[in-house]
């Protein structure tokens, strides 16, 4: 879903040989276009099946890096702050539609995917920078598939650490889990040789199952014997705060889904508003997430691992179970998260290729798991890889972009409004992702080279 026309430039999608820029209309003219009317999509999506896939893309191995999450924060601290942290992103995904819908009009254009909001909002917007909106498109593009790419390896480090656990508990053999690692290696590049997106659809069925059967066990394990709340530190030192908003950023941010779920919907109209489908997928995602890091770092403290499952108990059957089955449900997932930057890159790069097609994709396919293997071997340390994802790609895409994008969006018309508010709500946004970008980003180095050193 996170490729619907990302790779397809705007200009295409308009249908018309003719530069973008000549259709762009004023808001009067444009005012009688409406975008919802002339949206051709075969298959629909209803509120429900919208919400399904919203939460969907938003809850997945995040969850279970919450507790750490809060070790990072605080009991209270993180609480309050991951409820403010999903009510920015939350925020930021409305601007996003906000201006699609806008943009829509202009460019008298039924949908358009998020790089595609970037490249028209710069091409309707002021004069100077109508020259740079492909290199927005690319920039989003970019930021896309180092976000998605980032994903697949903390998926591996993930599913290695996991499965080491567990034989390491068995077998009494404790190797190195880059070693686990590489041997992840064949069994995904075999699964990512399916270049179909409806073959992947079992996968995904699969991974939910098992993912679902195995938060819900974790969680048995957490609420079992809690200890009182004053055994944990309301909030936590200034200088780990860094590492708690990458991880929740990395955890909440679904932004990269929710144009192409808008654009197919039935009723598009519901996806935004009061309460509108986005508005209760996120109040129940942020829920669940705040749920499992508070309760999860009430139980384990500051024992509490890069995975919540890591801290269940190495004895039980059950335990180990959930352990496996999460890992798998990871190990599939990858499929479905490498699907994505491997459209975008391919279809940027396929028309080089006039023979050979087939064999080029492949190739592609190959390397880019080899290279997600290699860099997750290279940093097999899961909660500063989390902070460094969320830090790097999704404080981008998630908070500044959407910024950026209002702020070209509503330059001329409708203008800022009183006292320039739009303005300064905007570079309040901007400054919050900036922060975060850059303070979790050096936490995250310096996490990584002091295991280095220890290694």
């Amino acid at each position: 879903m996170k490729s619907e026309l990302n790779d397809v430039p705007a200009q295409t999608a308009a249908g018309s040989t003719l530069p973008l820029v000549d259709l762009i209309k004023d808001d009067e003219e444009a005012g009688t276009y409406n975008p919802y009317e002339n949206r051709k999509v075969t298959h629909p999506t209803t509120d429900m099946e919208t919400l399904v896939h919203l939460l969907k893309g938003s809850l997945g191995s995040g969850i279970l890096a919450m507790p750490l999450a809060f070790v990072n924060a605080g009991l209270w601290f993180g609480l309050v702050a991951t409820v403010a942290i999903g009510a920015i992103c939350t925020y930021c995904i409305h601007i996003l539609v906000r201006c699609s819908h806008i943009l829509c009009r202009r460019a008298q254009l039924p949908s358009l995917g998020f790089a595609d909001v970037a490249e028209v909002a710069f091409l309707a917007g002021p004069e100077q920078l109508k020259k740079y909106s492909r290199l927005a498109r690319f920039i989003i593009n970019l930021f896309l598939v180092i976000d998605l790419i980032g994903c697949c390896c903390i998926y591996i480090v993930f599913v290695a650490t996991n499965v080491k656990q567990v034989v390491d508990h068995y077998t009494h053999s404790y190797w190195d889990v880059r070693i686990y690692i590489v041997m992840l290696l064949l069994p995904l590049i075999l699964l990512n040789l399916i270049r179909k997106l409806k073959y992947l659809t079992p996968f995904s069925l699969i991974a939910n199952v098992l993912i679902g059967a195995g938060v819900g066990i974790t969680l048995y394990y957490i609420v079992t014997d809690l200890p009182a709340l004053s055994e944990r530190k309301a909030i936590a030192e200034v200088q780990h705060l860094p590492m708690f908003f990458g991880t929740v950023i990395f955890a909440l941010e679904g932004i990269g889904v929710v144009m192409s779920l808008e654009n197919n919907m039935k009723n598009p109209q519901n996806f935004i508003g009061c309460p509108g489908v986005l508005n209760t997928g996120m109040s129940v995602v942020v829920l669940l997430y705040a749920s499992v890091g508070f309760l999860g770092y009430l139980k384990y403290g500051e024992e509490t691992k890069g995975s919540i499952t890591l801290n269940l108990p190495v004895e039980d059957v059950l335990a180990q179970m959930v352990k496996l089955m999460i890992a798998v449900a990871i190990f599939l997932t990858y499929a479905l998260q490498f699907y994505v930057p491997m459209e975008i890159i391919w279809k940027n790069i396929k028309g080089n290729f006039n023979e050979h097609q087939n064999a080029a994709e492949y190739t592609l396919r190959i390397s880019l798991v080899i290279l997600t293997v290699i860099i997750a071997a290279a940093l097999p340390n899961l909660g500063p890889f989390i902070t460094l994802i969320g830090a790097v790609c999704l404080s981008t895409l998630g908070l500044m972009f959407p910024a950026v994008i209002e702020l070209v969006t509503f330059y001329e018309k409708p203008g800022f409004g009183r006292f320039n508010w739009v303005l300064w709500k905007n570079v309040f946004l901007i400054l919050f992702g900036v922060v975060g970008f850059v303070t979790g980003t050096y936490v995250s180095i310096v996490e990584f080279s002091e295991h280095l050193e220890e290694v």
